[in-house]
């Protein structure tokens, strides 16, 4: 089941990382459930999740507003998704769960995030197994930039990360 505790830290750290990042003017969405195994975005970013919470969250982005976040964070026109403006991509996603990781932390949920992943292509598949995937809209001046976080507690929440490891 996901927790409402896992989603406002992806919520404010969304605001906080796109506000700062870009000047964005937020405005949330209406959130929905999905378990579609398919992307219906033209780039998505995806980060795992492990320890006292696991699962994915992903970033999803039409490749206009992908130019257009990434125009503004790099400061010049990005006519392209190449390789900088991808790295750009990841980076948002990867800024974003990083706060919402101290923000777990601070709730006393341990966790590490895996280096982002990026899926280029509308309709490429992605399971997130048995977990349904919140989906949440941000809508932005440059566009819309979709957050869907299928995260759940670990069944050995409150223990030590370092076992996971090993």
């Amino acid at each position: 089941m996901l927790k409402v505790q896992f989603i406002n830290p992806f919520l404010k750290a969304a605001y906080r990382v796109l506000e700062a990042e870009t000047g964005a003017v937020i405005e949330k969405g209406k959130m929905t459930i999905e378990d579609a195994y398919y992307t219906t975005n033209d780039i998505t970013s995806m980060i795992g999740v492990v320890g006292d919470v696991q699962g994915t969250v992903l970033y999803g982005f039409s490749e206009k507003t992908a130019k257009e976040l990434v125009s503004v964070m790099m400061g010049k026109r990005v006519a392209i998704i190449d390789s900088l403006a991808e790295s750009a991509v990841g980076e948002l996603g990867n800024m974003i769960t990083g706060v919402a990781m101290a923000e777990m932390e601070r709730a006393n949920y341990n966790c590490r995030i895996s280096p982002p992943l990026l899926i280029i292509g509308r309709g490429s598949m992605i399971s997130t197994l048995s977990f349904k995937r919140l989906v949440i809209p941000l809508n932005t001046q440059y566009g819309e930039v979709q957050i869907a976080v299928a995260l759940k507690e670990s069944e050995n929440a409150g223990g030590n990360i370092e076992a996971l490891e090993n």
